[in-house]
């Protein structure tokens, strides 16, 4: 049988892991999720960003019988996994800034994510530990991951509103780090305003490897083709577009989760 994955975001930035592990693991049954209610986590509380992923992933890890989760969030990720695995008896990944491989090509480091991302004590103890001699400077933009939602239902990026939010790093930086998930869709972009050489690094591959590490052997009948499912936590008036996305990777439409009003932010 087909190892079941679940990957979840708050949006559908967490499709570039899911690509990266799908290349990997070919084979398996995907189930992405994303709680577009609850969009931006990057301005949710800890509390209720720990209260909604719970709720909905350990929902379908029992409809799915789910073998790893993945976290493809990185705001997400600095808060939750604790909570996660001590609610799951199965792997729980999630996803880091790439500081440490940026420290091993570049001194002059730009980490990009969402305010709640560069001001977690996580993400210092990253810097701290791996690029401690190197100049690394942070940006926050919860802009930058509409921008990047925005561009995944069909809408063209403003390249000015980009450039107005990365100007201060024009010749100051060489190497960026995407800190969220959704900034892989904005690579072309952000290499118009800040120059072809700019290296972009993110943590897709990584997590792809850890995956498959957990997972072992991952067995499916050959030629077997299996299409993921997808679910939000609300309704959504992008859906007709979002369905075009989907299908394209190969999932099945768009399912609405829901979840209690309790949870409402």
């Amino acid at each position: 049988m087909p190892k079941n994955i679940l990957i979840f975001d708050s949006g559908i930035g967490g499709l570039s892991v899911f690509k990266d592990i799908r290349y990997q693991i070919p084979l398996a049954k995907y189930i992405y999720a994303f709680d577009n209610a609850g969009f931006p986590y990057g301005e949710l509380t800890e509390d209720i960003l720990i209260e909604r992923t719970s709720y909905i992933i350990q929902k379908l890890c029992h409809r799915h019988k789910i073998d790893i989760v993945v976290i493809a969030c990185n705001t997400a990720s600095t808060v939750v996994l604790p909570t996660l695995r001590t609610l799951l008896s199965i792997p729980v990944v999630g996803v880091v800034p790439a500081i440490k491989p940026a420290a091993l090509v570049s001194q002059k480091i730009g980490l990009l994510a969402t305010p709640a991302t560069i001001k977690r004590s996580y993400t210092f103890d990253l810097i701290k530990s791996f690029a401690s001699i190197s100049d690394v400077k942070l940006l926050g933009s919860t802009r930058l991951v509409e921008m990047a939602e925005e561009k995944m239902v069909g809408i063209p990026v403003n390249l000015s509103e980009l450039d107005e939010i990365l100007k201060s790093w024009k010749g100051q930086v060489d190497c960026i780090v995407l800190g969220c998930t959704h900034f892989p869709f904005l690579r072309k972009e952000i290499k118009e305003v800040l120059g072809r050489n700019v290296l972009l690094i993110d943590s897709g591959e990584a997590i792809a490897r850890r995956v498959k590490q957990l997972l072992g052997n991952v067995d499916a009948n050959e030629g077997e083709h299996l299409f993921g499912e997808v679910y939000c936590s609300a309704s959504t008036k992008n859906e007709e577009a979002l369905n075009k996305t989907f299908k394209e990777l190969d999932f099945n439409p768009l399912q609405t989760l829901g979840y209690p009003k309790s949870l409402d932010r």
